[in-house]
């Protein structure tokens, strides 16, 4: 009982120096602890007689409740220098001058689309747009697309009921075009189209531009002219070559598949042909009379060869990292 005065001041000091709240909880046990100094006073009350019992009890609590607020100070006090610290490291200096504000830009695809459409403009082309969401008849019917072609197949068509699909092409642009304007026609059709594909080359949703001519005198020379001077001023370059190659497409006849190159091997761009005469007899037009071409190129595949990406799926990912290199 006689050293609670020496425990008070030793407690202070061993709390003062004190650098953090672990530090102070280690000094903390060695008054309070289950064997720390005052907890072994309190022990000792049992070997005193009953009259000094109560005031050595009431003096041990005073000692106690001294060192309780000599922890509480510290720590206080230790909290207080912490939160000092990371106010001071988080401090913004306000009279450091504003961050830019960041310039946006087009999407890769969207400069090509934008590029082809200036393009064609520029030689006497419309732009046209339609629906996403097709009937049956627009999307096959009316391009002479019959119903046990592949392509109707629920394998490479998104059907939203019965009678309607997320159109495959943008062909059905050209039928309602063709069914509201009498000819002469010329217009391109740039959108969204849908298949079931995925992969590194190919994607469920993508875009195409389609062309249509339609006048009196339309021959396939005509076609190639205006397809190799398209890719000539789309790709910038004099050498570039086209060549058409035989193929089969139901809504047009003859029919061909593009290829390019610009002296590094033929890579096939897209198809073309001279629009059949059943396109022609399901929007009303004399195919006796008028006769046209029509073609269509992956906008994709274009932005692909323009900028040197070599994944599709880069297109549709948004990481910025790639995208702010067409800012």
């Amino acid at each position: 009982m006689q050293n609670l005065d020496h425990i008070i001041s030793e407690a202070q000091q061993d709390f003062a120096a004190c650098a953090s709240i672990a530090d102070l909880e280690q000094a903390k046990a060695r008054y309070l602890g289950k064997s720390g100094s005052l907890t072994e006073a309190l022990k000792g009350l049992g070997k005193l007689s009953a009259e000094e019992r109560p005031a050595a009890g009431a003096a041990i609590n005073v000692v106690k409740q001294q060192v309780e607020a000599a922890l509480r100070q510290r720590r206080d006090a230790i909290l207080q220098a912490e939160q000092d610290r990371q106010l001071a490291s988080e401090t913004i200096d306000v009279t450091l001058p504003a961050r830019s504000a960041g310039a946006g830009g087009l999407h890769p695809v969207s400069l090509t689309l934008r590029r082809v459409e200036e393009l064609f403009r520029s030689i006497g082309f419309e732009v046209a747009e339609g629906p996403e969401i097709e009937s049956d008849f627009y999307n096959f019917t009316a391009l002479n697309i019959p119903e046990d072609h592949p392509a109707r197949a629920m394998h490479d068509t998104f059907y939203v009921d019965d009678k309607h699909v997320l159109r495959t092409h943008t062909s059905p642009v050209q039928v309602h075009y063709m069914q509201d304007k009498a000819p002469p026609l010329k217009i391109i059709a740039p959108g969204r189209v849908y298949r079931v594909d995925s992969d590194a080359t190919h994607s469920p949703m993508f875009h195409q531009v389609e062309g249509l001519w339609v006048d009196e005198h339309i021959s396939f020379a005509n076609l190639k002219g205006v397809v190799q001077d398209f890719l000539q001023r789309f790709f910038e370059r004099d050498d570039l070559q086209v060549r058409f190659r035989p193929s089969f497409f139901p809504f047009t006849e003859p029919s061909a598949e593009m290829d390019m190159s610009w002296g590094d091997g033929w890579l096939e761009i897209g198809g073309c042909g001279m629009v059949h005469p059943e396109v022609f007899r399901h929007v009303g037009i004399d195919s006796g009379k008028y006769r046209g071409f029509a073609f269509g190129l992956g906008v994709e595949r274009l932005t692909m060869l323009r900028y040197g990406v070599n994944d599709l799926r880069l297109f549709f990912e948004n990481d910025l990292r790639f995208l702010k290199q067409f800012a």
